[in-house]
C-alpha cells in the first residue's frame, strides 16, 4: 500500500483547529460556559491535548458551530510557561499586554492599556478597569490559560502569600463585578491535575480559590473519537487493528497520533522495505520520538506513584523469567487495593487504566511502552533511591512483602536479558498492524 498524500497525523506537536479530533461534549460545556460568562477548569495527564483544545476554543469557525458570535468577545490566549519565573506582578502584566493586543477595534482602550503598562499599574485592578469599559461596548472577556498548574507552585520569587494573594485576585476578578455592570468574563484553565488535588493551603475563612469553576477531565479517546482519528487511513477499520492499537497506544490521544504518524510515513515509502524491516522502522521511530514523553510522565509521578508502577510491573513480570529464577511478593494485590487512590491518581494522567478482563478488575498501563519504561526505570535505580520510595509504603507493607520486593528488584536486574527479549512481544503487535494496510 504506497501512499502519495500528506502525512495527516502529528508527532509531537499541538494539533490546529482545523484538525483537531473529538472532545465534542468538553467543547459543548466550554461555549455553554462562556455563553453564561461562567468559568471551566479541564485536566488531564501529558499529552491528553489540553493545549490544542485551547486553540480549537479560540478558533473562529469552532464559535461559529457553537452558534455564538465572536464579534462580542476579546479572546486572549496563553501559557503560564511563558511567564518566566512566574509571579503576581508577569501575570497581570502579561495579561494586559495580550488584552490591549486584541482590542483591534477599540483604540481608545489599547491608549488605557498602554498607558497602564508603561507606568508598571498591571494588575487586578486594572484589568476590572478595561472590563467596566468593555461592559459599556457589549462586550466581554475570554481568558483561555493554558499550565496554570505554574500558578500553583511557589518559586523564589512567587512565596506561599503571593499565591495566596494572586488566588484571591483571580477568584474575585472571576466572580465579581461593579454594582450595575453586568459579569462580562469568562475563564478556562487547563492543567496536568485537579486543580483541589493540587492543594495549595487554604485559608479557612474564605472560600476556596477553585468553587467558581466547572470540573471536567480530558480522558483517552473513547472508540468514537479513535474511529475518527482512524478514518485518516481512509480504509475500513477492523477490529483486530483497533485491538493492536489499544496495546501500543492505549487511545492515548498522543501516543496514538504518533504511532499513526510513523505508520503513515512507512507506508508512503515508496520502496518498501520486507515486514521485519517495516517492524523495527516502525517500532525504532515510535520508541525515539516518546522516549521524552515517557521521561517527563515518570518525573511528574511522585515517588508513592512511581513504587506503585514498580510494584505493577514486577507484578507483572512475573512469568517472564525462568522457572528456577521465579520470585514472589506475597499479597501484592492487597497492596493495590490500599493505595486505590494513586491508582486512580495514576489512571487520570493517563498512565494505567482500569481494565475487566475475564471477570478480574485490575489496572494495566495504558501502553506496553509505557511498561518497558518503568522496567528501565528498576534497572536504573540505585539503592539510595529504591528506599526513598519505599519509605512512602512502610504503614502498608509488612517486613516480608518488603523483602520480596527487594528480592524481586534483584532478579529483575540480573536477567536484564531474558526481559528484555520478552519485550519483543510487541513485534506481533506491531506486525499485524502493518499487515492490516498492506494487505489492500
Amino acid at each position: 500500500m504506497f501512499i502519495d498524500s500528506p502525512n495527516p497525523f502529528f508527532a509531537g506537536d499541538s494539533i490546529p483547529p482545523e484538525k483537531f479530533i473529538g472532545r465534542n461534549s468538553i467543547i459543548q460545556t466550554a461555549f455553554d460556559q462562556i455563553y453564561n460568562r461562567g468559568h471551566l477548569a479541564v485536566w488531564g495527564g501529558l499529552g491528553t491535548g489540553k493545549t490544542s483544545l485551547l486553540a480549537k476554543l479560540a478558533a473562529a469557525q469552532t464559535w461559529e458551530q457553537n452558534r455564538q458570535d465572536i464579534s462580542l468577545a476579546v479572546i486572549v490566549s496563553f501559557s503560564c510557561e511563558q511567564i518566566n519565573p512566574f509571579t503576581v506582578s508577569g501575570f497581570w502584566t502579561k495579561l494586559l499586554c495580550l488584552v490591549r493586543d486584541n482590542l483591534n477595534t477599540e483604540t481608545e482602550l489599547q491608549k488605557r492599556a498602554n498607558t497602564l503598562i508603561a507606568e508598571g499599574r498591571a494588575s487586578q485592578d486594572s484589568l476590572r478597569q478595561i472590563l467596566r469599559e468593555l461592559d459599556t461596548k457589549d462586550k466581554y472577556l475570554v481568558l483561555l490559560i493554558d499550565d496554570y498548574d505554574l500558578a500553583l507552585s511557589t518559586n523564589q520569587q512567587y512565596l506561599e502569600h503571593n499565591m495566596q494573594q494572586f488566588l484571591s485576585e483571580f477568584r474575585s476578578l472571576a466572580i465579581y463585578t461593579d454594582t450595575g455592570q453586568r459579569r462580562n468574563l469568562s475563564v478556562i484553565v487547563t492543567s496536568q491535575k485537579r486543580l483541589n488535588d493540587i492543594k495549595p493551603s487554604l485559608n479557612p475563612n474564605q472560600s476556596p480559590w477553585y468553587n467558581h469553576y466547572l470540573f471536567r477531565q480530558l480522558k483517552p479517546f473513547n472508540d468514537d473519537e479513535v474511529g475518527q482519528l482512524l478514518r485518516l487511513f481512509n480504509r475500513a477499520i477492523t477490529t483486530q487493528l483497533r485491538e493492536a492499537l489499544e496495546q501500543i497506544a492505549g487511545g492515548h490521544p498522543k501516543l496514538l497520533q504518533t504511532a499513526c504518524f510513523f505508520l503513515y510515513q512507512e507506508l508512503r515509502n515508496e520502496n518498501q522495505p520486507s515486514i521485519e524491516e517495516f517492524v523495527h522502522n516502525f517500532i525504532r521511530d515510535f520508541e525515539s520520538s516518546t522516549n521524552p514523553f515517557f521521561d517527563r510522565t515518570w518525573k511528574i509521578c511522585d515517588e508513592k506513584e512511581q513504587y506503585l508502577l514498580m510494584l505493577m510491573v514486577l507484578s507483572k513480570l512475573r512469568g517472564r523469567l525462568n522457572k528456577d529464577r521465579q520470585y514472589n511478593i506475597r499479597n501484592i494485590e492487597s497492596i493495590f487495593s490500599q493505595y486505590d487512590r494513586i491508582s486512580r491518581n495514576l489512571e487520570e494522567q493517563c498512565v494505567i487504566k482500569y481494565s475487566i478482563n475475564n471477570g478480574d478488575n485490575s489496572f494495566i498501563f495504558i501502553s506496553s511502552i509505557m511498561e518497558k519504561w518503568v522496567i528501565q526505570e528498576i534497572w536504573n535505580s540505585d539503592d539510595e533511591s529504591l528506599q526513598k520510595r519505599e519509605k512512602a509504603f512502610l504503614n502498608l507493607m509488612s517486613h516480608q512483602q518488603i523483602a520480596d520486593v527487594k528480592g524481586a528488584i534483584v532478579l529483575v536486574k540480573e536477567n536484564r536479558q531474558s526481559i528484555t527479549s520478552s519485550f519483543k512481544s510487541i513485534y506481533p503487535i506491531v506486525e499485524t498492524i502493518i499487515r492490516f494496510f498492506l494487505s489492500r
